[in-house]
């Protein structure tokens, strides 16, 4: 997977500026907390962003220093946190800008989730339906009554029962049968299907629905990069707080609703019995087990015991991050090179970031 995101900076920022204008059970029974008192950033252009301090907040100052030289000795580019919206900590460092651009890797996955979120909401799609009612049958090189067992919300809970051991190419020679779908959890880039799935179904390019819908919506930059049979998203750290700021709402911006609320609420919960630290492409703290990518072996414990058990997080390659606490109001966002290794999702440095991110908030 290391090629995916070989792409020099020139190209990327070539195309963004022509693109830019604990409960263990898989009932989705918990409900997001009531949002009140947010600041959501002007959506016109603008670099307005209000801002707290971490004395105004009564955080511990002194190890707000410590938590940045971590980050930077961590190969970081960017890290912000956010308070009910507003920004409280925002810094650069590792020679990168608050204009460079940067890649979400695999969290941007939650981006797919949302657009899938709203193609539903808007009568485009059905999740329950399968694959093949959108894209046609034949797209993968299982038997077609195995193959017509794979649902969108398969692709999103990461249970289509495909190889998951034969590397990143999608194409139908590339999928193959393993197991039925909904009885095997494995981490597969499969889920790039959901995009041709929405484009079919709105009789539109991915890259302009997901535009329309949700990047010119809340105001943020950047593009969809294509490298192979991948689309992955580059973007300003700014762009991803916003993102992290919708979902943290409720999906609503504003007064408006953009990612439809129950949809979403599924999204963030356990949405199956095999992994239940995963929702839909997002990552869940404080269950009782996880599992990992490449792996088929459960984990006991929380994915995170640093982080607070609500914590639910979107996990990109090489220490791409979103982490969102409800008991907290925070959004936290780091950008940057690996931490320690190559990895694709969880990392120890997750663990190790949280516990400096403890310190500093009370």
């Amino acid at each position: 997977m290391m090629s995916l995101y070989r792409i020099t900076l020139v190209t990327i920022l070539g195309v963004l500026i022509l693109g830019c204008t604990s409960d263990d059970t898989s009932e989705n029974t918990e409900q997001l907390p009531e949002v009140e008192h947010l600041y959501f950033p002007p959506t016109d252009g603008s670099d307005v962003w209000e801002s707290t301090s971490i004395t105004e907040l009564g955080w511990n100052e002194s190890q707000l220093q410590p938590l940045l030289d971590f980050l930077e000795q961590k190969h970081s580019k960017s890290f912000i946190i956010l308070h009910k919206g507003k920004i409280v900590v925002e810094h650069y460092m590792n020679g990168h800008t608050e204009s460079t651009p940067w890649y979400w890797a695999s969290a941007g996955k939650t981006l797919t989730t949302s657009i899938v979120g709203i193609a539903e909401e808007e009568g485009l799609i059905d999740i329950t339906s399968k694959v093949s009612d959108y894209i046609g049958t034949g797209w993968t090189s299982a038997p077609l009554d195995k193959e017509n067992l794979i649902t969108c919300r398969n692709l999103l809970t990461m249970t289509s029962g495909l190889d998951d051991g034969l590397g990143d190419d999608i194409s139908a020679e590339n999928l193959q049968y393993l197991a039925d779908a909904g009885d095997r959890w494995a981490y597969h880039n499969v889920y790039v299907k959901l995009q041709d799935v929405v484009a079919n179904a709105s009789a539109s390019s991915w890259s302009d629905y997901f535009d329309a819908k949700l990047k010119h919506r809340i105001g943020m930059t950047g593009a969809w990069v294509q490298n192979g049979d991948f689309s992955v998203y580059w973007s300003k750290t700014r762009s991803m707080a916003r993102f992290g700021l919708l979902v943290s709402a409720d999906g609503k911006w504003e007064t408006t609703q953009i990612i439809p609320n129950a949809f979403l609420n599924d999204a963030v919960n356990t949405s199956q019995n095999l992994n239940l630290a995963y929702g839909y492409m997002w990552w869940l703290n404080g269950k009782s087990s996880y599992r990992l990518p490449q792996t088929q072996i459960e984990f006991p414990g929380a994915l995170i015991p640093n982080a607070p058990n609500d914590m639910y997080c979107a996990l990109g390659r090489d220490d791409q991050k979103i982490y969102i606490v409800p008991s907290k109001d925070l959004v936290i966002i780091r950008m940057g090179e690996p931490a320690d290794n190559a990895n694709f999702a969880l990392s120890n440095f997750d663990n190790d970031l949280w516990e400096k991110i403890s310190l500093l908030v009370n």
